[in-house]
Formats: structure tokens, sequence, C-alpha cells
């Protein structure tokens, strides 16, 4: 079973994506999941406020997989400042 971050960003990306969250997993690239650069954007911009953080645009050019998008968010998260999720 996945962590909670993972599980944040995985219903994340389905509701932009309009998705089941089944239909998603850390195993998905971005190309699987029909997911273009603007959809990208608009999945950084609801992570950035589901995580109360800021995503460098660099980071968002490079994530390809929903894994690394999960850790990405691991990686900014100790980065903010915040040792836990924010409560939604």
């Amino acid at each position: 079973m996945a962590d909670e971050i993972a599980e944040k960003v995985m219903t994340t990306i389905a509701d932009v994506k309009n998705l089941t969250r089944d239909q998603v997993t850390e195993a998905h690239s971005f190309a699987d999941l029909n997911i273009d650069s603007l959809d990208a954007m608009n999945i950084a911009f609801a992570l950035e406020e589901e995580f109360r953080i800021n995503i460098p645009d660099d980071d968002v050019r490079q994530m390809q997989t929903v894994g690394q998008a999960i850790e990405g968010i691991r990686r900014l998260l100790p980065a903010a400042g915040t040792r836990s999720i924010p409560a939604a």
C-alpha cells in the first residue's frame, strides 16, 4: 500500500485528469496517462496547493512519471520546512 504522500499525489493527478484513483499508479508514466505539458503544469499547481509548497518550473519539466512526481514532492516537503503533510 502506498504511503500518505504517494496517495495524495496519485489522487491529485487522477482528479486533474478526471481519472479514477485506481487508474493512477507510481509505475505509470505521464505518457501512459495522456498527460501533456499543459496537464503537467495543472498537476503541479494542484500539488502546490495540496502540499502548500512551491515546485520549480525546471522540476515540473523533468517529471515524466507518477513516481518522479511523488519523489519530487518528498524532496520538497523537508525543504519547505514541513515534516508532515498539511491537513486538507
